[in-house]
């Protein structure tokens, strides 16, 4: 079986899905491993590194599609649809971050041509999936990414100082979400010496913040059912926001900095912090917001800019894990060889639909879209899943 690992198209994207020391680990399990040239020179990855590991170079990216039996990407359906779709071939497989709720038709074409795709962000919580899981491997560096990105932006320091020339009191940030990214930001905030408030609506995890050095903000709301059973996020309704954007307004006002990580998978993200809310934070305070790409958790974010309001800068990053190519690749590159060598065994495709693993991430297959909740975006009927 062949491992293609095409250059990604995806616009500024700099990850590469497989880096060298990955490969070794599949050429020893039996696999051929070919790399479109070029592939991880932007995340510092040279062609010369790869054959040192057993890979092959294919010359261009046509040679690539059409020799691969497993293709290996970061970013699949929403880099090209179009033009990069027509070079998938059917019972061809395709592993990544393939972004399905925002590429319905790119998902509706792959699965006419009869490509297996598997979408590594439907990936189940269980314990077994931790090493595949790309998502929480990216949030990670999101949330370390953010705080950079505010401590440069921001017009005070983070750590208080003192000094000949007197004492400087330490930033407030404020962290809106405990979830993965919103724990690294705490972390990395508090690193850098800055005062952590932090809120989530799961009471459960204030032990988490308070263990890395942040404040948990109590606010009396009723968040049952804030998580689902494989231990994404819900949305929780208007009025849960409205009343939660009420009680925040104060915590946000007070805060130098403040980072919302809440997004909801396959749906708009919710307004956290309102154009009213930013009027009442003070002059050269900085918003991180990194559910932008799913709208934005502030009322005024941008996504892919950097808006200044009322004083406000606000900052809208789109795949920010992407600004550090090199760790976000290795990163990477762990969590999808993890996933191909639970996929494929003895150099041959094991759909095994009794794993919650392999059936949860399991996009196309046979001509059909078989994710029930996709197949009820794109307005399919009934079950594909029968085989």
């Amino acid at each position: 079986m062949i491992i293609g690992i095409p250059l990604e198209s995806y616009q500024h994207e700099r990850r590469v899905a497989l880096v060298p020391a990955v490969v070794r680990t599949l050429v020893k399990a039996g696999l051929q491993v070919l790399v479109e040239k070029g592939a991880g020179e932007n995340a510092g990855f040279p062609d010369a590194a790869y054959e040192e590991q057993g890979a092959r170079l294919a010359p261009d990216r046509t040679q690539l599609f059409s020799s691969a039996d497993v293709l290996l990407q970061v970013h699949g359906l929403s880099a090209n649809p179009g033009s990069e779709l027509e070079l998938f071939r059917a019972s061809q497989i395709v592993v990544g971050l393939l972004n399905p709720y925002g590429s319905l038709e790119a998902v509706r074409q792959l699965a006419t041509k009869g490509v297996t795709a598997f979408a590594l962000e439907l990936l189940p919580r269980i314990s077994r999936a931790q090493p595949m899981d790309a998502l929480t491997a990216m949030a990670t560096l999101a949330g370390y990414k953010a705080v950079l990105m505010a401590a440069e932006t921001l017009n005070k320091i983070f750590p208080m100082m003192m000094t000949a020339a007197g004492t400087i009191t330490p930033s407030k940030v404020f962290v809106v979400g405990a979830g993965v990214a919103g724990l690294q930001a705490i972390a990395t905030a508090w690193r850098l010496g800055a005062v952590v408030l932090a809120y989530d609506v799961r009471p459960a995890v204030k032990e988490q913040v308070e263990s890395l050095g942040a404040k948990f903000v109590e606010l009396p709301l009723e968040s049952a059912g804030a998580e689902t059973a494989g231990g994404y996020a819900k949305a929780l309704g208007e009025e849960f926001y409205r009343r939660q954007r009420e009680m925040m307004a104060q915590v946000v006002a007070e805060s130098d900095v403040v980072i919302t990580t809440a997004a909801i998978p396959g749906k708009k993200a919710p307004i956290l912090i309102t154009a009213a809310m930013v009027q009442g934070m003070r002059p050269g305070s900085v918003i991180v917001d990194l559910a932008a790409e799913t709208g934005g958790n502030c009322e005024l974010t941008r996504v892919g800019e950097t808006v200044e309001v009322h004083g406000v800068t606000i900052i809208g990053p789109a795949n920010l894990p992407s600004t550090i190519p090199y760790h976000a690749s290795m990163m990477y590159a762990n969590n999808i060889a993890a996933f191909l060598q639970n996929l494929v065994q003895n150099g041959e495709l094991r759909l095994n639909l009794e794993d919650p693993i392999i059936r949860d991430t399991l996009l196309t297959h046979k001509g059909e879209v078989v994710n029930a909740q996709v197949r009820e975006l794109l307005g399919l009927t009934g079950s594909a899943l029968s085989t």
